[in-house]
């Protein structure tokens, strides 16, 4: 064990200050942010699009205040314009100002000539709101919602008057101080825990729908049985047709609020990493008209010729050779800037030689998913941890110095795991359900991961088995890391400080994070604190990886199914990515 790396990872002699530079990324350098500018303006939702939308996003009208202002209907004090979709935490947004626990920040903006016709309805949607918030529309309240990382909507077609209606939006975000799913967010940043972030950090946008529309689809493709399983969920009973490319016919249907069917795809086309074709399907429902795509590919686990334990991909052994994602930039936090930088960094992982990210407590903007779909990238999806504040000791220090730890700790034991609150643990296994039904239809999400190293743990065997009802295609790593608890479909190991070995286990055995060569370019680092597993100079750095990737090759053979390299970027105080943290330095 390299015990010197493993002790300075505990950054004892940490500065309380650490000097800090303003980075930026090329794509906010070359922004226009004046007036009228709308970023990301790409259509949100890649498999339900619609014709009739507009994006919202752009300049708002901002303020921070106490609950107490609400609860009196005080006259509402602006603190300027804040640019959607950038949390007022980032330099991006125009802000750069922390919503602290407590506290509320509002936004409102007018939406100017809006006529809605006859038999219509109006359908807002966030793509996400961090952490808890509620919606005005002309001072009536339209709903609720709570997680800082999923999607939601509200049909506001009751609210809507012709001409100008304005929508307000109030937000109010715990952090770490509180036990909702958080991630890597924290009011006291350091090391392997970064910046928090609050509000509106992606698209907000409006569609206009007929009065009898999709709501809802499901697709699962079945390539063993040349076929594709589209499942659709309507508002009223509508007689729909489904049109699949490169079938010869469209396939209809007669009336019903809720449809499930297979249609045929012979001959299919699979899609992988090196091969990631996509199928577009149109599917029209009484006067609704939606345009998706879906991938004929499966995941699973099964053996190998030699009886050993492996994930299969379309039916086959497949080695999956990930990279931690976690989807941090240095002026917009977890707001890709653009959507050229999303597509940057799939597109360098690709060239180093990676076909999986493993998506590190964090849920994406549904594009970000897309473009995994067309360029060929296989996702690991972690759920978004939470409960109350990690304990760094026993669920980080201590399973890495000796792993036997993380091995023989039940998850029954809600406290030491820091999850007390019932209801807290309610929310997230129905939020967990949400994020399963959010992402289902990607065809690159290939594996869910519920837990990492413990934060927020619990019950995870009776969570896998939440995961398999809400998903049985996809397998499921019930506890990376450790903590393993026995169950899900593979035993998943974090090791940045021992030699790389591969573990009997009767499950397909991963190395779900390794690696974390620390490498910092001063010019392009964020802290003159640096946080990573192995210190090496600029010049040693691709030999130091190159010999990693060859030892990691060298375990398929034994018996290693996946391993997931950290990690993608620097972020912060962390050196130890393959790009430098603004993206102008790729270091392997």
């Amino acid at each position: 064990m390299r015990l010197k790396d493993a002790i300075a990872s505990l950054q004892l002699g940490r500065k309380k200050e650490a000097e800090i530079r303003q980075l930026c990324t090329v794509w906010s350098e070359q922004a226009d942010d004046r007036p009228g500018t709308v970023p990301l303006p790409e259509y949100p939702r890649p498999q339900m699009r619609r014709a009739d939308w507009t994006c919202l996003n752009g300049w708002w009208e901002y303020g921070f205040c106490t609950e107490s202002v609400l609860e009196n209907n005080t006259e509402l004090s602006s603190d300027g314009r804040i640019l959607v979709p950038f949390s007022p935490e980032t330099r991006r947004s125009g802000v750069n100002r922390i919503l602290q626990p407590g506290e509320t920040l509002w936004y409102r903006r007018t939406i100017e000539d809006l006529h809605l016709p006859e038999g219509r309805r109006l359908i807002l949607h966030f793509g996400a709101v961090d952490e808890r918030c509620t919606v005005y529309w002309n001072d009536q309240k339209v709903g609720s919602h709570r997680n800082g990382y999923l999607s939601f909507s509200f049909d506001v077609t009751e609210y809507v008057e012709p001409g100008d209606n304005e929508l307000k939006v109030f937000v109010w975000d715990d952090t770490d101080e509180g036990n909702e799913c958080r991630g890597k967010q924290t009011l006291n940043p350091g090391g392997m825990f970064y910046h928090a972030q609050s509000g509106i950090w992606q698209t907000v946008w409006m569609e206009t729908v007929p009065e009898n529309y999709i709501r809802h689809m499901r697709i699962t493709p079945l390539p063993e049985e040349e076929a594709v399983e589209v499942a659709l969920w309507m508002s009223k009973d509508a007689e729909v047709r489904i049109t699949v490319e490169d079938c010869a016919e469209t396939f209809s249907y007669p009336l019903s609020s809720q449809l499930k069917v297979r249609i045929p795809v012979k001959n299919p086309r699979l899609w992988s990493p090196e091969h990631p074709e996509l199928y577009d399907l149109r599917i029209e429902a009484g006067e609704d008209v939606v345009e998706s795509y879906f991938a004929m590919r499966s995941f699973g686990v099964g053996t190998d010729e030699t009886g050993k334990a492996r994930l299969l991909l379309n039916g086959e052994p497949y080695f999956f050779n990930g990279i931690l994602d976690q989807g941090y930039w240095p002026e917009s936090l977890m707001t890709p800037p653009a959507e050229e930088a999303m597509i940057y960094d799939i597109e360098q992982m690709k060239e180093l030689g990676f076909n999986m990210l493993r998506k590190h407590v964090k849920i994406e903007p549904a594009r970000w998913y897309y473009h995994c779909d067309r360029l060929g990238m296989v996702v690991w999806q972690d759920m978004v941890n939470g409960g109350g504040p990690v304990q760094s000791l026993l669920e980080t220090y201590l399973p890495t110095v000796i792993p036997a730890a993380g091995r023989i700790l039940r998850d029954n034991h809600y406290k030491l795991f820091a999850r007390e609150d019932e209801k807290a643990r309610q929310r997230f296994e129905r939020d967990i359900v949400r994020m399963i039904r959010q992402l289902y239809n990607c065809p690159c999400v290939g594996l869910w991961v519920p837990f990492n190293e413990g934060w927020g743990q619990f019950d995870a065997l009776r969570i896998t088995d939440i995961v398999r009802k809400a998903d049985s295609t996809r397998p499921v790593d019930h506890a990376s890391g450790w903590f393993d608890q026995g169950g899900g479909d593979v035993r998943s190991v974090h090791n940045y400080f021992r030699p790389l070995k591969v573990e009997k286990d009767n499950r397909a055995f991963v190395i779900s994070e390794y690696g974390g060569i620390n490498c910092q370019i001063p010019e392009h680092s964020m802290s003159s604190e640096v946080y990573g597993y192995h210190q090496t100079s600029e010049e040693e750095f691709p030999g130091a990886f190159a010999e990693m990737m060859k030892t990691v090759q060298g375990l398929v053979s034994d018996g290693l199914c996946a391993a997931v390299y950290t990690q993608v970027s620097d972020i912060e105080e962390e050196t130890n990515g393959l790009l430098t943290y603004d993206r102008k330095v790729r270091k392997a």
